[in-house]
């Protein structure tokens, strides 16, 4: 029992080291593809639309390997916490596709080695067989986005078209021809929409004061009160979607909500009703008041 939990302790002392050497090489790659990108965007604002489509592979090359590292610091992070299914001498078939991706991808990364050594000690720890079976994917146990980052292939034809013109729009270049005045109609027209800050209602005037009646009808602003905990943040793009949106989701009420609204409806009078009774408006207090004073 011994030499296993020392084998488990090294592997994850050796997963915390590939997670900052993960992290270290993300951030250099994003720093490097930001220059890339810059020159590109000069290559096409100069007219060098050939030499930016063969160069902008370089691009998409990048960020695929970094993707593939996002995705195997996540992975990192799963075995450590999972540590404890490590102690079986069986792979447990919730950690398979985090060990075989790990082992799958480990000797085809330059600059982390040790995932090397994360990946031998789980050979150790496996067997033998098992490390064939990770590293051919005979049972197809490795995750997709692993092997599809690891192809060595060139990128289609409307991947280096959907890079070029985020490029070019993330730099103010007008490629193709007529593409940049397109895209400040649209804005103008957009602002246009905006212009109206109370979205096209009538502002009162704020040189007389609201009588208490209008204030008793007046709507607050959307951003007064607690806001809510939970927001949605765009997603980030990726070499599957480089220009990711957010769609909204259609939610309609379920029939036990419409069934609760009709009931609280009809018992409107009951609802009304707290545990003191139903709370008096202002005249029903002035006559109390009144009755009290005789």
């Amino acid at each position: 029992m011994a030499p296993l939990n020392t084998l488990i302790n090294k592997i994850k002392v050796q997963l915390k080291l590939s997670i900052s050497r993960l992290r270290m090489v993300q951030q250099k790659d994003t720093a490097l593809a930001k220059q890339q990108r810059r020159s590109m965007a000069q290559l096409l604002e100069q007219g060098k639309e050939e030499s930016a489509r063969i160069r902008v592979e370089n691009i998409i090359r990048s960020d695929m390997n970094t993707e593939l590292l996002e995705i195997l610091e996540l992975y990192c992070e799963l075995l450590i916490a999972r540590a404890g299914m490590l102690e079986s001498k069986e792979c447990d078939p919730g950690l398979e596709e985090a060990v075989k991706s790990i082992m799958y991808a480990a000797p085809r990364i330059e600059g982390v080695k040790e995932l090397s050594i994360v990946r031998q000690l789980l050979a150790e720890k496996y067997g033998k067989e098992f490390t064939l079976q990770a590293v051919e994917n005979t049972d197809g146990k490795v995750a997709a986005r692993v092997v599809s980052r690891l192809k060595v292939e060139p990128p289609s034809k409307e991947l280096v078209e959907a890079y070029l013109s985020t490029i070019a729009e993330a730099y103010g270049v007008d490629w193709p021809k007529g593409a940049k005045a397109k895209r400040q109609a649209d804005e103008g027209s957009d602002a246009d929409d905006d212009d109206s800050p109370s979205g096209g209602q009538k502002v009162p005037s704020l040189e007389a004061p609201f009588s208490t009646e209008e204030l008793s009808r007046a709507t607050p602003p959307r951003d007064m009160g607690p806001r809510s905990p939970v927001s949605v943040m765009p997603p980030s793009p990726s070499t599957d979607n480089v220009r990711p949106k957010i769609h909204a989701l259609d939610l309609k009420p379920s029939k036990k909500m419409v069934d609760a609204s009709k009931s609280s409806a009809v018992n409107g009078d009951k609802k009304d009703s707290g545990p003191g009774g139903k709370i008096p408006d202002v005249d029903e207090l002035a006559k109390r008041f009144a009755q009290l004073k005789r």
